[in-house]
């Protein structure tokens, strides 16, 4: 058992946290170290346990504002070789923007949905734990719908077979993966992943999770621009 990924739940509500220790721990892949209940005590238990992933709600007190992305940033900053999971109930992409300012590395953001969906639960902490990045499809999916339509958006320049792969990319998939979820050839994909870099003028030097970073990087220059606006 000791390939078993050892994690940190933070959750407020108690049988929310509980069931959500249970449901992993069932899977027999995950070994929960602790169950918190606020910022403070997760800080206080990554410090003492140092986990490989951490697995935290976005609310929790004092505030029930973003107590779980500023744990997220703190953890990150203190401990590197640690990921973080945040779950939200927020689809809005603005969350996720202000999880990554700082980076991608080892961070993930999910929606609470996903607290039933083990297999992707699952697969996200492994992620995080290794360094990846991972967005939930559904937020991704919502914010590129949503800028398509804008006639100034940049996603206006990409073919219906870029924003595909576009939206395969932010759940962090290698080609290869994407190449078999939409039934085409490794190199068909390469080339675009070449054309969403180009059209959309990204940096393609990220290292770890490339893909997530290049529309973590737009969404950011969005916000920046909605902001302006």
């Amino acid at each position: 058992m000791a390939d078993r990924l050892r994690i940190i739940i933070a959750e407020d509500n108690y049988l929310v946290r509980e069931g959500t220790r249970r449901l992993l721990e069932d899977s027999a892949e995950v070994e929960v170290l602790a169950g918190v209940g606020d910022g403070a005590e997760l800080l206080t238990a990554v410090d003492q346990l140092r986990p490989d992933a951490v697995l935290t709600d976005i609310r929790m007190p004092p505030g029930h504002r973003v107590e779980g992305i500023d744990a997220a940033h703190t953890i990150r900053q203190r401990h590197p070789q640690i990921g973080v999971v945040v779950l939200s109930q927020y689809s809005d992409a603005a969350y996720a923007v202000h999880l990554f300012r700082n980076g991608t590395d080892g961070l993930g953001y999910l929606l609470k949905a996903s607290i039933g969906e083990l297999d992707d639960l699952l697969h996200a902490l492994r992620e995080v734990s290794v360094g990846r990045s991972i967005v939930d499809a559904r937020v991704v999916e919502r914010l590129v719908d949503q800028r398509v339509r804008q006639a100034e958006s940049p996603l206006g320049r990409l073919g219906p077979r870029e924003l595909d792969v576009l939206r395969e990319m932010a759940e962090g998939k290698t080609n290869a993966a994407i190449a078999e979820s939409l039934h085409l050839s490794e190199s068909a994909i390469e080339k675009h992943v070449n054309a969403i870099f180009s059209k959309l003028g990204l940096s393609e030097e990220r290292k770890l999770s490339r893909r997530v970073a290049a529309v973590l990087a737009y969404l950011r220059n969005l916000d920046r621009g909605s902001e302006r606006r």
